[in-house]
């Protein structure tokens, strides 16, 4: 990669949490306080609705130096001009996903097993986003999941690929994530819902100043 992978944070959207307030605007503050990576997710959205949403984020990423990942949705993070796309079980295989895309494009990965990790690696994934950590309340296929931050560090310890926590993570407990080889966090809740999310911006991104 032309720059270096800086995943200490990834900031998903979420149009639902940051109303009645802009999505734009929850961005916009997020990527002032420095957040490096923004990743655009919108389950109920439709190509054509999502592709309209990265519109508006991708210049604002490239204002502030970040990379901007599209969720799930390969074919629109291409038409986007976006850094990269995060698949998960039910999307394309990551070395499907590989075959098509240009050179530098980013392939994140979701699973919190060691093994499927190191598979996902050798097909070509640029980083593993691992949990839910600390349970969720954003995907309610998930809800009742809580892997802990043992399990995160054990899929971060098996690859040699970045590892990225997420699921529950807060300002209050995100110094448990940064002990583990994780190398950094993926946050929902924790940002889109803030009253003030430049702040908890620089909050958490301090615990992997180190």
């Amino acid at each position: 990669m032309a720059r270096s992978l800086d995943l200490r944070l990834i900031v998903i959207t979420d149009r639902r949490l940051a109303a009645p307030r802009e999505l734009r605007d929850i961005a916009a503050a997020a990527l002032v306080a420095g957040a490096p990576v923004l990743q655009v997710r919108d389950k109920d959205a439709d190509a054509r609705e999502l592709l309209q949403l990265c519109d508006t984020l991708v210049p604002l990423a490239r204002l502030h130096a970040a990379r901007i990942l599209v969720n799930d949705r390969l074919d629109v993070a291409l038409a986007a001009g976006s850094d990269g796309v995060h698949l998960g079980p039910d999307d394309l295989p990551v070395d499907a996903a590989r075959r098509v895309v240009p050179p530098g494009f980013l392939i994140g990965w979701s699973t919190d097993d060691p093994d499927d990790a190191r598979t996902a690696e050798r097909a070509g994934a640029d980083y593993i986003g691992c949990g839910a950590v600390f349970g969720t309340t954003t995907k309610a296929e998930a809800a009742d999941e809580r892997i802990g931050v043992d399990r995160l560090d054990e899929v971060a310890r098996a690859v040699s690929i970045p590892v990225v926590g997420i699921g529950g993570i807060t300002p209050d407990n995100i110094a448990a994530v940064a002990a583990t080889h994780a190398a950094g966090a993926a946050v929902v809740s924790a940002v889109m819902a803030a009253t003030d999310p430049s702040a908890v911006v620089r909050r958490l991104l301090a615990a992997f100043a180190g």
